[in-house]
């Protein structure tokens, strides 16, 4: 199971928002590309990037600090918030990102989605956001009528790389991840599951990885606050 350290940017900060309400926010680097570098010196082979902003705005706000983060680092960097059409797909897979995440447009244009699986093979994730498990869109803002399991299922054939299954609820509180509602999506999907929101202890690592089936899990205010020491758990998530 591959653990992704967090960084989401607010006005060029590396922050954590509590439940993603932008009125809830804790700066932890003015630096996002130091934290980065901060991370892959600890041993991550991944890092997530969320343009906090950009979810809001429906375009990339926070360009500059994630491109500082692709020069510093080696490891692949995978993005969402604010990728919304093609070109900006290409764009960011351009400028060297592995990975991109499309939520919104999940739900709004999955049309968009299919195309750009299609074209940029093993590139393409879904973050599916939930409150209630129901599909939340424009940065967690609004709320839909949309299951997450029937809009995971749709996308079962696009050839997307990987869905990521966030608990709105348990993001950033230290609460603990839903684990029952993760691991029956991933039981449900032959697509690979990431877990986010929640993720707050060593132990809750080890049940993620223990159903067996969820194929990674990010952390974001765990690894700044000091909760999970990354180094330490990068080498328990190997054994």
């Amino acid at each position: 199971m591959i653990l992704y350290p967090a960084i989401d940017l607010k006005d060029g900060q590396a922050v954590r928002l509590v439940h993603g309400d932008m009125d809830q926010t804790t700066v932890f680097n003015d630096d996002p590309a130091a934290q980065a570098r901060a991370f892959v010196a600890a041993g991550c082979e991944w890092l997530h990037l969320v343009d906090l902003n950009g979810a809001f705005a429906g375009a990339p706000v926070n360009a500059a600090p994630v491109e500082a983060i692709l020069k510093a680092c080696p490891v692949p960097a995978q993005l969402g918030g604010g990728i919304r059409d093609m070109k900006t797909i290409e764009s960011w897979l351009d400028k060297g990102l592995a990975r991109v995440i499309l939520g919104t447009v999940a739900v709004e244009d999955p049309t968009l989605v299919r195309d750009a699986a299609k074209a940029f093979p093993g590139q393409v994730a879904v973050g599916l956001d939930a409150r209630n498990g129901f599909v939340a869109t424009k940065g967690w803002a609004e709320e839909t009528d949309v299951q997450v399991e029937d809009l995971a299922r749709s996308f079962e054939d696009a050839g997307i790389a990987a869905i990521i299954y966030t608990d709105i609820l348990r993001d950033g509180a230290m609460k603990g991840p839903n684990i029952a509602a993760t691991e029956s999506l991933a039981r449900a999907m032959d697509i690979p599951v990431i877990a986010s929101g929640g993720v707050s202890s060593m132990e809750d690592l080890a049940a993620l990885k223990a159903t067996g089936v969820i194929s990674g899990a990010i952390s974001g205010r765990a690894l700044y606050d000091g909760a999970i020491d990354l180094a330490t758990a990068l080498e328990t998530l190997k054994g």
